[in-house]
């Protein structure tokens, strides 16, 4: 007698169907109730146009709707998926965070590379049913009124899909490096934003050190957090073309309309980047799982080799942010310069980090105890924290001296002396040369603009001020930005090499001048102006013929030298005329194909002859309008100097300049 039975030869299967069915039945409230209130929007879209009656509308413009769904695509998905990715993921690896949960599951005849594609295609079916039903109506929607665009429904689909698998994925490795439902949605939002923290908390703390350092966010390393950088470089872009629009009711037959004729989704490639991204992380967390212990469920951090990493970098995250916090609330109130006191700063970050490397630990012992043999770490965090302090400290980078080559940049930015200046490289090299030449002038000088600025007496010893903020923007997008507020001396002034000197000769160079005020810039066109008379107390609107008179005769008086020379230490306008001019420029925008707009006041004061005649030949002004500040008003000037006094304004008492005040008069504002 035989007693050998045959037995069926075991496979391995990669999908259990049942475990998938499974998922989805028992969490369908989750996709169920996000499909419905997804779908409430399309649902809005059809009765609004029901409402008007443009359901059935002929010629409606496909394009609009393609519109709509690229700006739903760059704007709206990112943040959505973001969120719900988030929420799928922790119903579908619930289990591994309870300790009979995970025994269970893992006991069952599934392999953990089936339990591992099954979850996760369940999560990914969650993730993109609601996009489904949503997309269904909306198609549904156009079809209805005759405006289905096959091409922006597929970029569309597909920028879905792309956006979904990557942050579905992004969950699914931020779950398998904790083993408490808690710590996920924290390692989760850690991971998609760690960048821009330490970005701007870096920024912030350098700025504190570093002399001209200027901005709290620099956005290097932006591409690390995908849902900012996914918002901020995917656009839509759009192209208008005028028609002629037939109208029998019309006395011209019609009339012209803007109508929108093309939609392209700018930098949509970066969607497909993030999608193969995806992919990686989804392999690193199948690695992760394959070696995952199931006695980690409960662990803050599941992984052994991450448990340092956590450890020091909460305790570097509690030094940054909390070590700024201590400094502001127990010392900055006792410091008299505008930067950081390194030996308090460096007390109060290590204060934090400490506290902040205890914490991790608490966390990953699941118990208070954690003190003993500690003194390692904690010295690891101190040794941190002072070598971070002493690099900002004496600059070890180079940051604070940095000026880049005109070679390096594609554009830079000019704030200095109440006026603003673009410069491009390859057309005005000349003027850019100057402004290196004074921003290198500043740098070397830091010490002593420091010491005048924890002085800050300037008025009170003749001194003036000036800002002087540039932004140089790099070839390759990034940018480099310092900002300085700058005493200005006259003894200073008269030195070569001296940044007073340099900036003076910049500011009230001829061609700076004519930049001022876009004079034979091709960019420019002015189109408009005001003009405010203070004597008549009347306001008049000037069109683009006026306006470009008005700039040509101003550009007259720059060059005869009557207008546009910058007083550094000018401390009133009682002796330029009471109007207020203001001429208004369009130029094309640097996004898409828009237009931006720009304004300069012109300060009209006696000498101005070209700029006074033509403003009379327009019929603008009369000559009884030619009467100065301190003319129109003595009462608020100090004769000497009209320099503007305001009665009622808190005042500093200085004996030295009281003996030049006119009679009855106590004391000037020289704050």
């Amino acid at each position: 007698m035989n007693w050998e039975v045959r037995t069926m030869r075991s496979k391995t299967s990669f999908f259990n169907g049942t475990l998938f069915r499974k998922n989805l039945t028992r969490f369908w409230p989750l996709w169920g109730g996000a499909s419905f209130l997804g779908s409430l929007f399309p649902l809005a879209m059809l009765l609004q146009l029901m409402r008007y009656g443009e359901i059935s509308a002929v010629g409606r413009n496909p394009m609009e709707f393609t519109e709509a769904y690229y700006i739903i695509l760059s704007q709206v998905v990112p943040i959505v998926s973001l969120l719900y990715a988030i929420l799928c993921a922790m119903v579908v690896w619930s289990y591994l965070y309870n300790a009979r949960s995970v025994g269970l599951m893992h006991a069952l005849p599934i392999r953990r590379e089936g339990l591992f594609i099954t979850n996760f295609l369940s999560g990914m079916a969650m993730q993109l049913i609601p996009y489904a039903v949503v997309g269904t109506l909306c198609v549904l929607v156009s079809l209805a009124c005759g405006c289905l665009e096959p091409v922006g429904l597929l970029v569309t689909i597909l920028g879905v899909l792309g956006e979904s698998l990557f942050y579905f994925s992004s969950a699914t490795l931020a779950a398998f490096v904790t083993g408490n439902i808690f710590a996920l949605p924290a390692f989760y939002f850690l991971l998609h934003f760690l960048a821009v923290l330490l970005d701007w908390l870096v920024s912030t703390f350098a700025t504190g050190f570093l002399f001209g350092l200027s901005g709290s966010y620099s956005g290097a390393v932006e591409w690390l957090s995908p849902t900012v950088y996914l918002i901020n470089q995917v656009d839509v872009d759009r192209t208008y073309e005028e028609v002629f629009v037939r109208d029998a009711g019309s006395v011209y037959g019609g009339y012209t309309d803007s109508v929108l004729s093309a939609v392209r989704l700018e930098n949509v490639w970066l969607i497909g980047v993030y999608a193969l991204a995806g992919v990686v992380l989804l392999a690193l967390a199948y690695a992760l799982y394959r070696r995952r212990r199931s006695e980690s469920a409960g662990d803050v951090v599941a992984v052994m080799w991450m448990k340092p990493v956590f450890r020091f970098g909460l305790a570097g995250l509690a030094a940054l942010l909390g070590g700024q916090l201590l400094y502001t609330l127990f010392w900055e109130q006792f410091q008299s310069g505008w930067y950081y006191g390194t030996l308090p700063m460096l007390v109060c970050m290590i204060v934090a980090g400490v506290i902040g490397y205890y914490i991790a630990s608490m966390l990953l012992a699941k118990a208070l105890r954690v003190f003993r043999g500690s003194w390692k770490g904690v010295a690891l965090v101190a040794v941190g924290c002072a070598v971070l302090c002493g690099v900002l400290h004496f600059d070890v980078l180079g940051v604070s001296a940095r000026v880049p080559e005109i070679s390096e940049v594609r554009q830079v930015s000019l704030y200095t002396a109440d006026n603003s200046y673009e410069f491009y490289p390859g057309e005005e090299d000349e003027l850019l040369e100057q402004v290196r030449q004074v921003h290198q002038a500043i740098a070397a000088d830091a010490d002593y603009i420091i010491q005048e600025q924890n002085t800050c007496n300037w008025y009170s010893r003749g001194m003036g001020t000036t800002s002087f903020h540039v932004t140089y923007t790099l070839s390759n997008g990034l940018t480099v930005s310092r900002n300085y507020l700058l005493p200005m001396a006259r003894d200073r002034m008269a030195q070569e090499g001296t940044y007073d000197h340099l900036l003076d000769q910049l500011v009230n160079s001829d061609a700076m001048k004519a930049k001022r005020i876009h004079v034979n810039d091709s960019r420019y066109t002015v189109n408009s102006g005001y003009l405010y008379l203070d004597k008549r107390n009347e306001s008049l609107d000037l069109n683009s013929r006026e306006a470009a008179a008005v700039l040509e005769a101003v550009g007259r008086d720059a060059a005869a030298g009557t207008w546009g020379t910058y007083d550094w230490f000018g401390s009133g306008n009682g002796g330029d005329y009471a109007m207020n001019l203001e001429l208004r420029f369009t130029y094309p925008s640097e996004y898409g194909d828009g237009i931006a707009y720009d304004g300069i006041t012109i300060t009209v004061r006696p000498g101005m002859d070209s700029t006074v005649s033509c403003l009379k030949d327009l019929g603008l002004i009369t000559d009884e309008d030619l009467v100065t500040y301190g003319e129109l008003n003595p009462e608020n000037y100090n004769d000497a100097e009209l320099e503007w006094v305001d009665p009622e304004a808190y005042v500093f008492y200085d004996p030295e300049r009281a003996v030049d005040l006119p009679a009855g008069a106590a004391a000037v504002t020289v704050g």
